[in-house]
């Protein structure tokens, strides 16, 4: 039976919404999620940022196996080579032309005449599908659009290499037998579509999103595009995926999820996306090690340990590489090194720099009566500043502080304790890893006290970023 392709744009939902804060290591676990269900394509939000986007792209790459990663381009042909790049490492990669088809947004968002839109369609398709064999052009406003435009505009997308086409009814203006006579129409009037994969979105704005993909693939469409969050963009994914179950002898298709892992995941999905969070707390919802499943020993060359390093998401100089492997290979011939171990020796061994910030004390208070509060005091070329905040918790607070005094905000992409030594005067270590402008820096710190080898951990981090900067 033939499967229904799924596409999920969870992802790139979450980037135009503001109630969704997403930290760098969240999206990358909710795409490995979509991938562990079976959805046929992620969708991941156009490239803004370029650093921190691009390396976005590849790192999700890195994680996926099953699932098509798709990107849209931002209407010029130079991003279409930007995207086809960051797309390189990924097993299955699709590229994605989004343009508006209805006359009102083609004034608005291209701010062209629909002749002048049409050679834009056939030129950034064509230009994709010379870099990327998977090439989507979406109707954006589909169901608004002047009926010969939109036929004419499918027409040339396909003609230019486009493999699958989109429909959008963006505005939400048809019902589900309405949509059926659109998609009927659009097939009538474009031959073209025989051979190609037709997709469909439609916005949930009145809640009727998942009866109207469902009415398209009656239709004949074959690509639905849902959503794993609560949204009005797209159909959510559990009532479509049961929909599919439900009747899939009558519509002669099957759907491409895995339905018996489908309830938990997708429970997981969401807590990610909605874990309440204090709006200026540094921490993320949730931390643990991406990529760590690996363990390296003495018998491992340069080169494994290299890409174990970047595995973990560390962007090192040649220099720092060598200094990582010869601390790696004193730890080795004692113990096997997983990815704990590995960034404890990249915090201590690599991208040593001079300091700028020195830690000169600090005053925490806390308890299970009083909100935590951190007065820290540290110095830079010889004068002191202090910043006091308080937190959700101690370290919390402290980590706050010292935002307060640099000025700036620093995504805490993992943060580790462990005790080093035993007994009631045990040294405690501290790993904090900081990502700045998509870089990964790591600091590590100890002391008999953890929350001060917690400070000092992320001002290990935060002046091997000031020095970079500087």
């Amino acid at each position: 039976m033939e499967k229904l392709s799924i596409a999920d744009i969870t992802l790139k939902q979450a980037a135009k919404k503001s109630e969704y804060v997403l930290s760098f290591r969240e999206k990358i676990e909710i795409a490995k999620l979509l991938d562990k269900v079976n959805v046929s394509v992620i969708e991941l939000p156009a490239i803004v940022k370029e650093k921190t986007d691009v390396l976005l792209i590849k790192s999700i790459s890195s994680c996926i196996r099953n699932s098509i990663l798709a990107v849209p381009v931002n209407l010029e042909e130079q991003d279409v080579e930007r995207v086809a790049e960051a797309l390189k490492g990924a097993h299955k990669a699709r590229i994605q032309i989004v343009v508006p088809t209805s006359t009102v947004q083609m004034e608005y968002i291209c701010k062209k005449k629909p002749p002048v839109v049409l050679e834009m369609i056939k030129e950034l398709v064509s230009k994709a599908k010379s870099l990327c064999a998977d090439v989507e052009f979406v109707a954006d406003d589909a169901t608004r659009s002047e009926a010969d435009f939109l036929y004419t505009a499918i027409e040339a997308a396909v003609e230019a290499g486009a493999t699958t086409v989109t429909l959008c009814d963006t505005a939400e203006t048809m019902l589900a037998d309405e949509i059926t006579t659109f998609v009927d129409d659009v097939y009538a009037n474009v031959p073209a579509l025989e051979n190609v994969c037709v997709g469909i979105q439609c916005s949930d704005k009145m809640s009727m999103a998942a009866a109207c993909s469902i009415s398209a693939v009656k239709a004949g469409v074959r690509e639905i595009k849902v959503t794993s969050i609560a949204g009005t963009e797209a159909a959510s994914l559990e009532p479509v995926s049961q929909a599919v179950k439900a009747h899939s002898d009558e519509l002669g298709l099957e759907s491409c999820i895995k339905m018996t892992e489908f309830h938990r995941i997708s429970k997981q999905i969401e807590w990610i996306a909605n874990a309440k969070r204090a709006k200026n707390t540094p921490f993320d919802s949730a931390f643990g090690a991406l990529n760590d499943d690996f363990v390296l020993n003495e018998h491992d060359d340069i080169s494994e340990v290299t890409k174990a390093v970047k595995n973990l998401g560390y962007d090192l100089s040649q220099e720092d590489i060598t200094k990582v492997y010869d601390e790696f290979k004193r730890i080795s011939r004692k113990k096997a090194v997983g990815a704990k171990e590995l960034d404890a020796i990249i915090a201590s061994a690599a991208l040593q720099v001079p300091t700028t910030y020195f830690l000169d004390s600090y005053v925490i208070n806390s308890g299970n009566i009083i909100p935590a509060t951190a007065n820290i005091t540290m110095t830079k070329n010889g004068e002191k500043i202090s910043g006091l905040a308080g937190g959700d918790g101690p370290i919390d607070a402290a980590f706050l502080a010292i935002e307060q005094i640099v000025g700036h905000h620093y995504e805490l992409d993992d943060f580790q304790i462990q005790s080093v030594t035993e007994g009631q005067e045990a040294m405690g270590s501290a790993l904090v890893k900081l990502r700045n402008d998509g870089k990964l820096y790591s600091g590590k710190g100890i002391s008999t006290d953890i929350i001060g080898a917690s400070i000092r951990a992320y001002l290990n981090a935060l002046n091997k970023i000031v020095y970079e900067e500087a």
